[in-house]
């Protein structure tokens, strides 16, 4: 594996935002949005050119990013590799536990524990392999202070059913608060199991919400409800594979709809955002999903939609000192088209949108450090870690 480390972060990358708002193109469908604003906001334009440093090239297929407190970090690659950068240089940490790298699968997000600089605990999301095909699971484990291993691993969370399939294991991790995790979980894309995103006795298609060491809160909306699982917090998602948490400590997910409709959902308990019932999207042979309707009562309207798609992955709110005029904003990793798309939220609602070419690939990942710089990861064979900044 080659690495082209920078720990200076002095090699430059050209990248800028473009002149004009990129044109979003012909749609896909022709739904009417339930209410103004739901799709298309208003083109923003922060006049901002950014400033692309390379900090580790040469990564096969990274899928997530961590920024430890004592200024390490920790990247995963999907063909189940985790990777420790710190003080210019590179290591692959051991004991990280076998994955399915098939087709979407493999190691996918890593969180860190709120207490971590005490505990050293992190948070492991990846496609398992298992007798009859695989799941997505959570492990928790301990990093070793010189990154090197990781110890007492021990898994705390598995999706069920085990589903011999290639696709949407969702896997994003958000601690909580409250000293809980969400997790996002896919529904595994195919007819007809992708139904079961309305099942409330599977995992498929859920967020659900545990504690750190696997157990379930009490508070969760459907504890000692007869045929729902209790680790699920709300149902009818396809796959999210971006979630954070803004200033108030609200999760907000963005998830991949079909041909159009990916969605942002800011998710409340017991809720049910609908997925494959109703959706802004076609299949991607053209045909409608399901009965091709984008409404239906006790179903949940999402924040915010694009047609034609920006394959959403990774995100996080802006607060940081370097772009003063993104405080509050979500950013969002984009992979078709490439980019970082930035909105402006208010009132719950999306009043911009802002999409930035940074010139390096599909963006994967999106977390902003202390000191206000933007890190992001690129699903590519040949991918990277990059910091962005203001080109002063």
């Amino acid at each position: 594996m080659r690495f082209l480390l920078n720990a200076a972060f002095a090699a430059l990358i050209a990248g800028a935002s473009y002149a004009a708002p990129w044109p979003q193109g012909k749609a896909n469908t022709d739904f009417p949005p339930a209410f103004a604003g739901q799709t298309r906001a208003e083109a923003m334009q922060s006049g901002v050119t950014l400033k692309v440093e390379p900090v580790i090239k040469g990564l096969e297929h990274p899928w997530a990013v961590a920024l430890l407190p004592d200024g390490g970090v920790l990247v995963t690659e999907r063909p189940g590799r985790l990777r420790y950068y710190a003080n210019g240089r590179v290591s692959e940490v051991s004991g990280i536990p076998r994955v399915d790298a098939r087709r979407q699968g493999g190691l996918l997000d890593v969180a860190i524990s709120p207490d971590f600089t005490g505990s050293r605990v992190i948070f492991l999301s990846y496609a398992e392999p298992r007798e009859g095909g695989n799941g997505t699971a959570v492990a928790r484990m301990v990093l070793a202070p010189d990154g090197a291993s990781v110890s007492d691993v021990e898994v705390i969370f598995r999706q069920m059913p085990t589903y011999d399939g290639g696709l949407h294991f969702g896997s994003r991790i958000v601690p909580a608060p409250d000293g809980s995790l969400f997790i996002t979980l896919g529904e595994r894309s195919d007819v007809p199991i992708r139904d079961t995103a309305q099942d409330m006795g599977h995992h498929l298609g859920k967020l659900i919400r545990i504690m750190p060491d696997g157990n379930i809160p009490s508070d969760n909306p459907f504890v000692g409800r007869d045929g729902v699982r209790p680790e699920i917090y709300a149902s009818g998602f396809r796959n999210v594979q971006a979630a954070t948490l803004d200033k108030a400590g609200q999760l907000w997910t963005i998830e991949h709809g079909p041909l159009g409709g990916d969605e942002l959902n800011r998710p409340e308990r017991g809720r049910n955002y609908g997925w494959p019932v109703i959706s802004y999207g076609r299949n991607y042979n053209g045909s409608a999903v399901n009965e091709g309707i984008t409404a239906r009562e006790g179903m949940e309207q999402p924040v915010y939609y694009w047609d034609p798609v920006i394959a959403p992955s990774g995100a996080d709110f802006y607060e940081g000192r370097l772009f003063p005029g993104w405080q509050g904003d979500l950013l969002i990793g984009a992979m078709r088209p490439p980019g970082l798309v930035r909105l402006k939220l208010d009132g719950g609602k999306v009043s911009g949108e802002e999409r930035l070419d940074p010139g390096i690939g599909r963006i994967r990942d999106v977390q902003v450090a202390g000191d206000g710089t933007i890190w992001v990861v690129t699903d590519e064979a040949d991918g990277g870690l990059y910091r962005l900044s203001p080109e002063r």
